[in-house]
């Protein structure tokens, strides 16, 4: 009789996290509190299957792995904001646009909750342009060779 063979396999938590791990998706860009992002999701009505857009500020993210969650407010009609929760790694979420970063000094931005209007409003960080990021290097590299003329003091 031929003896079994045993094949090895992944034993509680390293079991858990291999399939954490297939379960996460790769195409996720990278979001923070105070984003603007636009989502596609897949919505369900009956047999049919659509897209729909929704596009707001980013103002909590919670959890970790395959259930990180991030919540996202917006103003819908007459001024009423609606806030949706969606999983990260999701697969009824199409896209993941990221818009804009914005500038904020808290993860969870709850008191956007009863600002409106002008108040609402975040910093928005702006990504460099090449002329600014030549500019900068430009100067970086004068104060380097100041600093070897004057024989490294500083």
């Amino acid at each position: 009789m031929a003896e079994k063979q045993e094949i090895p396999k992944p034993a509680g938590h390293a079991l858990l996290e291999a399939v954490e791990r297939s379960q996460m998706r790769k195409d996720v860009p990278e979001i923070k509190s105070g984003d603007t992002v636009r989502l596609l999701v897949r919505i369900g009505e009956g047999k049919d299957e659509r897209v729909q857009p929704f596009e707001g500020v980013v103002i909590r993210l919670h959890g970790g792995g395959v259930n990180r969650t991030f919540t996202v407010r917006r103003i819908a009609a007459h001024g009423i904001g609606v806030e949706r929760t969606f999983l990260l790694h999701s697969p009824r979420l199409e896209k993941i646009e990221v818009l804009r970063h914005a500038r904020v000094r808290r993860k969870q931005l709850y008191y956007l909750r009863e600002r409106s209007g002008k108040s609402a409003r975040l910093k928005e960080i702006r990504p460099m342009r090449k002329a600014e990021i030549a500019a900068r290097e430009a100067a970086a590299a004068a104060r380097e060779a100041s600093v070897e003329e004057r024989g490294g003091e500083e």
